[in-house]
């Protein structure tokens, strides 16, 4: 008959409490080539361009070779500069309008019509609104021009000529983008408002409360936390909105519609100013920061 001894930590190699150091490296070292990989694509150009922030980095003449260290010089100039405080107060306008406003209220009011809505219904719904969002941005943007254009369908439909994308350029990008980007919000709030007991409604109703008082006492408490998630990514990928923007009006006319993300490619691709372009960049992603900040601080409120 064998007696089965346990072996103690000592015994093992490994620390009282912990996992041994054989263990430690089985599972480690089929990560390491994936870290390596991070190491280098993602978190070292991420490193590099906040440290170019702080130089006086170009893509051409003496500062291409040799650049130098200039400290908070690129953020001096960048807050006394008036053509980034205007793309900043755009960028502005742009979040509140296309995420705050128009994708969130508008995927809420889509996911609370189809509500007990048919399944062929539903699925025409979702097809036609999810098929604007999986268009790339370029074919997006080329589709919003087609319509706002001065001989577009737009201006045919309403008999008049004028040209949206001059006059109203920011109206026009903000359209663009809500028009795009309103699935996601839709397919959150769907699933959420999936999650509300049908039964709490119904006693509600029961009772006496209107639609307008049911949404607002039971469900919008019940999907609070699902709100605040949707109003954080839809504000970070708004925030980064180039593309869309770039392709309809190029940031203009002039800088009318020229945003953080546009002015940023324009100083460091255009005007080869490296350093100072990054110097925005990281302005922008601080902006990100704390936007995130913010509605994390929200969810955990509501929760206490």
């Amino acid at each position: 008959m064998t007696v089965a001894t346990a072996r103690s930590p000592a015994a093992t190699g490994a620390p009282p409490g912990g996992p041994s150091r054989r263990g430690v490296l089985r599972w480690l070292l089929p990560l390491a080539p994936s870290l390596v990989l991070l190491a280098i694509f993602l978190a070292g150009p991420i490193l590099w361009s906040v440290y170019i922030a702080f130089t006086n980095e170009t893509l051409t003449g003496s500062a291409s070779v040799n650049s130098q260290f200039v400290g908070f010089a690129n953020f001096i100039r960048l807050f006394g500069d008036p053509n980034f405080l205007n793309s900043f107060l755009l960028t502005f306008v742009f979040v509140i309008g296309s995420a705050v406003i128009g994708q969130n209220t508008l995927g809420l009011v889509i996911a609370l019509l189809q509500r007990g809505r048919g399944r062929v219904t539903r699925s025409v719904v979702n097809g036609v609104v999810i098929a604007a969002w999986v268009m790339p941005e370029i074919v997006a943007a080329a589709c919003w021009f087609s319509f706002l254009a001065e001989d577009g369908t737009l201006n045919t439909v309403l008999g008049v000529s004028q040209e949206w994308l001059y006059t109203a350029p920011m109206v026009a990008v903000i359209l663009a983008n809500v028009w795009r980007g309103t699935a996601f919000s839709m397919l959150v709030y769907s699933a959420a408002l999936s999650e509300v007991p049908a039964d709490l409604v119904e006693a509600a109703a029961v009772d006496g409360a209107g639609p307008v008082r049911r949404l607002v006492h039971i469900t919008l408490p019940l999907i609070r936390r699902s709100i605040m998630a949707n109003l954080m990514l839809i504000t970070l990928q708004t925030l980064a909105a180039f593309g869309l923007i770039y392709a309809l009006t190029g940031g203009g006319p002039g800088t009318a519609s020229q945003t953080t993300p546009l002015y940023m490619y324009e100083q460091a691709f255009r005007y080869f100013e490296i350093g100072y372009g990054s110097a925005i960049a990281l302005v922008l992603l601080v902006i990100g920061a704390l936007f995130s900040l913010v509605y994390l601080r929200l969810i955990k409120v509501e929760d206490a």
